[in-house]
Order: C-alpha cells, then structure tokens, then sequence
C-alpha cells in the first residue's frame, strides 16, 4: 500500500511552490492563507525537514523542497490529463488558446478562416489577453507568449520573431514638408507611443529607435520629443496609425496584414530587434494532437 501525506497538504505545497507565495497559493485554494502555512507544516513534518525558507523574504524552496515540487507538480498535471480523457463528451473538444490582445487581433483572428478550412472538426476558443493566463490550473489550453526568451517549465516551441521599425499611412506621407530620407525627417510628424506593459529596458521605444538612429546618424538633433501622442494599448496606437495621426514603432508580424495591402507602410528602414512568439503547452496534454496541429498550421501562416 502507498503511504501519501494527504491530499490537502500536497496541493498548498504545489500552489505555494509554483507561485512562490502562500498568499497567491490562498486565492488559487479558496481557503486562507494560514491554511495554506498549516498544510505545508503538516507536509514538512511528515517529511521531517523544511521546504520552504520562510527568512528573510522572498519566500524560496530549500534544497529538499526543489526535489519534491517536480515530481508533485508532474503527478498532478497527469492527474488533470487523465481526468479531462477520462471525462471529454462526445465530439471534438474546443482547443482554448490565449493570446496577446494585438497579436489576435491583428494576426491571429484574420486567419481563422484558413483554420476552419483545413482543421473543420478542431473549435477555437480565442482568449485575447495581455495576462498571463495560468495552464497548468486549466485557465486555457494552449498559449502564444511574447518573450525575449523561451518559457520555462512548459512545452515551449518558437514559431517566429519580430522586427519593429516606424510605420504610418502613405496618406500621411503625402502631407509632410519634406521627403523623409534620415531619420531626423521623421520627427516633422506626431510620434505616436503606446506602453510596454513588461517594463523591458530594450523595449522598442522612441526613445530607444531615436538613440539608435543618433548612433548611426550623430547629426540628428537632440530633442526633448519622446511622443506626442500615447495610449496604453498597442492596438489604439495602430489604429492611431492607420488613421493617419503619426508614425509609431510596430512590429512587421502584428501589422504584417496592413503592410501587404499597403494600409500602412515603413516610415523609415532602421529597425529594432523584437520578441519571441512562443507556442505553450503543458507537456502531457490531452489535447496534444490538437495542439500539435495548431502549432504547424501557425508556421504555414508566417
């Protein structure tokens, strides 16, 4: 017979451990988060040692804790897996996939059409969010992340990269005193700016792309002009754009429709380095197929 601690003192551990909080690890449980610090006390004497040093803060595994939150991690994963087979109703399962708001709503929700041709029997759900939705919990089935770096801790495949360089409306080119041949041309137009939620220091920014071109170009004037017109989302900045209000910094995958048709065009040829569009999974999903098919249909849309 197999001698488990109970269940209750497993899932605070996997919860605390995963987000490295006993007070995230509460709101996930429903329960308080003294609740939590009495599970994990229970699992601690069982296993006769600490998990977690507690002192000083942040909260970190202990040497012991590393070793046992991947195998209770990978267990309740499989246990979830087994579960969504065992339960899955009659006909094909909708694929829940989260995305980025532009990225779904500039690249991804265009191509739909193309999917429901070739995959008719597989059901999106789009999920459009800048939050970082939780897999493992079940908050969705698969994900494209946006990141300098792959994932960690997931089944992560990169499907492509970005660039970003300044686009604007031919119409707005047409309005402008002169032709835009350095990069100093640029700053007789609005520049329009929309935040970066992450805080990236590289971040593909005005101010960064403005630094670049003085690298390039030191005869380029320094000018306390950073924007003149800023939103939180990227996806006002771009219909900013198209509306033909000013130049911005995009990147070529999320306009990669409006410069096709010519909607809008590249202000000017210097570029900054971009992101990662990762495709993410937990690894033992029951939905592999599906998502394995979602991941090479996304390649044939580059």
């Amino acid at each position: 017979m197999r001698k488990l601690p109970p269940l209750g003192s497993l899932r605070a551990f996997e919860a605390a451990a995963r987000s490295m909080s006993f007070r995230e690890a509460a709101t996930e449980l429903r329960v308080t988060p003294t609740a939590i610090s009495h599970q994990i006390r229970l699992l601690e004497d069982i296993c006769g040692q600490p998990l977690f040093r507690r002192r000083p803060r942040p909260l970190v595994l202990t040497a012991a804790g590393e070793r046992l939150f991947p195998a209770i991690r990978n267990g309740f994963d499989g246990f979830a897996t087994a579960i969504a087979s065992a339960s899955a109703g009659v006909g094909q399962r909708t694929l829940r996939v989260t995305s980025p708001n532009a990225f779904a709503s500039r690249w991804l929700i265009p191509r739909l059409p193309k999917w429901r041709e070739e995959h008719p029997k597989i059901p999106l759900e789009i999920i459009g969010t800048d939050s970082v939705l939780d897999l493992r919990a079940g908050n969705a089935d698969v994900a494209i992340r946006y990141a300098r770096r792959m994932p960690p801790d997931l089944a992560a495949q990169e499907i492509f990269r970005d660039t970003f360089f300044p686009v604007c409306s031919p119409e707005l080119l047409e309005k402008g005193t002169r032709r835009i041949e350095r990069a100093a041309d640029l700053l007789q137009y609005p520049l329009i700016h929309f935040d970066w939620m992450n805080r990236d220091r590289e971040a593909p920014t005005w101010s960064r792309w403005l630094a670049t071109a003085r690298s390039v170009d030191p005869g380029i004037p320094e000018t306390n002009k950073a924007w003149d017109l800023s939103f939180r989302e990227e996806l006002h900045a771009i219909d900013a754009v198209a509306a033909g209000q000013g130049i911005a910094i995009c990147s070529d995958v999320v306009v990669s429709r409006e410069l096709k048709s010519g909607a809008l065009v590249k202000a000017h040829a210097l570029s900054l380095p971009g992101y990662g569009f990762y495709l993410v999974s937990v690894p033992s999903h029951s939905q592999r197929p599906d998502i394995d098919a979602f991941s090479a249909w996304m390649r044939t849309m580059v």
